[in-house]
């Protein structure tokens, strides 16, 4: 039987950044042979989100963080004791997954478009899983 959830862990490095998970999601559709299916990226954090975005102009990413941090500041009002009220914001609004059709044993994504975890509330050690289903 092919394997078909696979777990992956990484590092994130600043309080709130986008790491490009492509060459993750290209070794398990490797990995599990599906030609034709889906192939859906979770997110297992209440501080965390996956998302599809450019991946040509770094700026975006920088645009990014600084919208969402003025849509979602950081209030001392907040009560939440850890203090990362914010981060479960952004995360609840982007989401804690996608999922993406897999055609001739390759993603279907745009010429612009890569996956990426959000670290909202980081640094931190993070897991996120793929699940692959054949169709």
């Amino acid at each position: 039987m092919t394997k078909t959830l696979y777990q992956f862990n990484l590092s994130t490095h600043e309080k709130q950044s986008f790491t490009n998970l492509d060459n993750y999601l290209e070794q398990a559709l490797f990995e599990s042979g599906v030609k034709e299916g889906i192939l859906t990226v979770y997110c297992p954090h209440t501080t965390g989100a996956i998302t599809i975005n450019e991946n040509a102009d770094p700026d975006v990413k920088t645009d990014l963080k600084l919208g969402l941090n003025q849509t979602f500041p950081n209030k001392a009002e907040y009560v939440h004791f850890e203090g990362n009220s914010d981060g479960h914001m952004k995360s609840s609004v982007v989401g804690a997954s996608e999922t993406l059709i897999i055609s001739n044993g390759k993603l279907i994504l745009g010429t612009w478009q890569s996956v990426y975890f959000c670290e909202f509330d980081g640094p931190r050690e993070r897991t996120f899983y793929v699940k692959i289903i054949q169709g």
